[in-house]
This record gives structure tokens, sequence and C-alpha cells, in this order.
């Protein structure tokens, strides 16, 4: 188990975006809600990007506070890599190394169904870490 489990203790809820709003729009969001990425949807709810920290970066840097007018769809990161419910945690961390991102939309069905970011990983890898830690704790206490 992995993303199962992890949605399962942190929740499904996602924070999304339309593609017509715009890059301020999604820096107030973000920051709104102290998070580092947005997926961006349609009104069925399908990914069609994410917008990340990385992503206003780079169009601030090209094009300066112009950039803050641009429409999501202009800048967001369109190659969205995502996982389901059933992805394995090493499978999970695999695809974020790889690529080189913090946040991968959890989809089933054509549908957004949550989001799993690199701290909700170390978060339930030091939570696996501790229970082995105590396991093996109890045992050598008990043998």
């Amino acid at each position: 188990m992995g993303v199962e489990l992890i949605l399962a203790e942190k929740g499904r809820s996602v924070i999304t975006m339309r593609p017509s709003q715009t890059l301020a729009e999604a820096a107030e969001t973000l920051s709104r809600h102290r998070i580092g990425a947005a997926v961006v949807v349609d009104e069925s709810s399908a990914v069609l990007g994410i917008i990340s920290e990385r992503d206003m970066v780079r169009a601030v840097a090209e094009m300066g506070a112009k950039a803050l007018d641009e429409p999501l769809s202009r800048r967001m990161t369109t190659k969205v890599v995502t996982c389901t419910s059933h992805t394995g945690m090493d499978q999970l961390m695999g695809l974020m190394t790889q690529g080189k991102f913090r946040h991968i939309p959890v989809v089933e069905a054509g549908k957004l169904i949550g989001i799993v970011s690199i701290g909700d990983i170390v978060k339930h890898r030091l939570a696996e870490v501790e229970a082995e830690h105590k396991a093996l704790r109890d045992y050598i206490a008990t043998a």
C-alpha cells in the first residue's frame, strides 16, 4: 500500500484552479493555502495541468511582473505525471525522483481524487521507520 494509505490519512481534498485564471491568482491561492502547487482542471475535474511555484518563478524570470497577468494555460506544466490510489510507495518515490517534481495528482477513471506531495511521503516513511523501531525495541525487551 502507498497512495491509498496516504490519502486515507490526509484526505482527498485538492486545491484546483481553472486554466483561464491568472498567475497572480495562482500565487495568491498557493500562499493562502500554504501549498507548493495547484492542479488545473476542467469542469469535469479532468487534470489539464499543474501550476507550481517553479512554474511561476520561471514565468516571472522571463517576463517580469507582466507574467502575473498570464493565464495558467500558458504557464502550467501540461505533461503531468499522475498515479492511482493503488500506486506503491517505491514507485511513487521513483516517479518523483526521476521527474524532479514534488507533487503527483491521484487520478481514477479520468477524475482527480487527491494529490500526494513529497512531504506526505516523508511523513509516511518516518511513521513506518518509527513503527519498525518500536517493534524491534519491544522484541528485544521481551527476548
